[in-house]
Formats: structure tokens, C-alpha cells, sequence
């Protein structure tokens, strides 16, 4: 089961029930060509859509052992084209009502291996985010190399779970 096919799916559930809340949702792929753009473009639909949130869908690929989801926010950066000044506080904002939320709709535990439990990790050096001029993060949601994760992961259920808790994370958030 491949991190493409995991983060479609979820990102398909994940639209469907944030368009029956009556968002617009702006998909950087949907499997219209082979990968995704890269994450100079990936940023930029973000920020020509004026997007109130982006949450970049992913799974991680650590070693056994490690499992549990988390949320990646991004550091302030102010070098060359990226600044994300303006997105620091509002990402972090969106990045704990998704740990939250993911938490309740899962029944999964935060990173064991990441973020010292709060489910939470910052980095500078991800373009993705550092390109980005509206609040954004991305998400683990598990350890598609750990047995157990990968047994939820690839679980239809728990992936409808996963896409809820995205949801109503986004949904806490942009309710203030």
C-alpha cells in the first residue's frame, strides 16, 4: 500500500465532508498525472486560492517501532523567497486543533518518535511550507513502515477516521 494511494484516498474523504460543511476545497493532485506538482507549485495554489488552511496530507515511512501521527509546522524563515512571518501563528493554531481532533476521531496517540508527545514538530527546511503565504502544515498520520500503524493505515475505517479528525481540526480552527 504506497503513501499515493494513502493520502488520496484520505484526501478524497477529507474533501468530501469539508464540501458537505460547505468549504471549497482546492486539491494540488488528484491523480491526474502520474506524481504530484512539485512544492514551489504545490505552495503557489495555495496562496492564489487565498486558502483559509492548507493541510498537506501524508504517512510517514519511519523504522518499527515508531507510530503515532503528527503534525508538521512550519519555523520562521526569512530568507531568499520564503518568510513565513505571517503564517507561524496561524499554522500553529491550525496545527494544534488538527493534533486535538485527530486525536479524538482516531483513538491514535500523537508521535512516539517525534514532537516529545505533543504531536507537534517545526521545521525550516521543508519548501512546502516555507513558500507558503497562507497558514499551513502537514501531516503524518501514521508510520506506514511500523506493522501496526501500517494495519490501521491501510484500514478503510480508520482511514475515514483520519479524514474526520483532519476535518473537524480544520473546522475548530477556522471557527476560531
Amino acid at each position: 500500500y504506497t503513501e499515493a494511494s494513502f493520502t488520496l484516498d484520505v484526501s478524497h474523504r477529507l474533501r468530501d465532508l469539508l464540501t458537505a460543511r460547505g468549504a471549497t476545497v482546492v486539491l494540488t493532485h488528484d491523480a491526474d498525472r502520474p506524481w504530484g506538482p512539485c512544492i514551489d507549485e504545490r505552495a503557489r495554489i495555495g496562496n492564489k486560492a487565498g486558502a483559509d488552511a492548507v493541510v498537506s496530507v501524508h504517512a510517514d515511512g519511519s523504522g518499527t517501532g515508531n507510530r503515532g501521527y503528527h503534525v508538521i509546522l512550519p519555523a520562521l524563515v526569512k530568507e531568499g523567497s520564503a518568510d513565513t512571518t505571517a503564517i507561524v501563528g496561524p499554522s500553529r493554531e491550525l496545527g494544534r486543533d488538527i493534533v486535538a481532533e485527530f486525536r479524538r476521531a482516531t483513538g491514535t496517540a500523537p508521535s512516539n518518535y517525534i514532537g516529545s508527545g505533543t504531536g507537534l514538530d517545526v521545521r525550516s527546511d521543508l519548501g512546502g511550507l516555507n513558500l507558503s503565504t497562507v497558514p499551513k502544515v502537514f501531516v503524518e498520520c501514521g508510520n506506514m513502515r511500523d506493522p501496526e500503524d501500517a494495519r490501521l493505515l491501510t484500514s478503510a475505517a480508520w482511514r475515514q477516521k483520519a479524514a474526520l479528525g483532519l476535518a473537524d481540526g480544520i473546522e475548530t480552527y477556522l471557527e476560531g
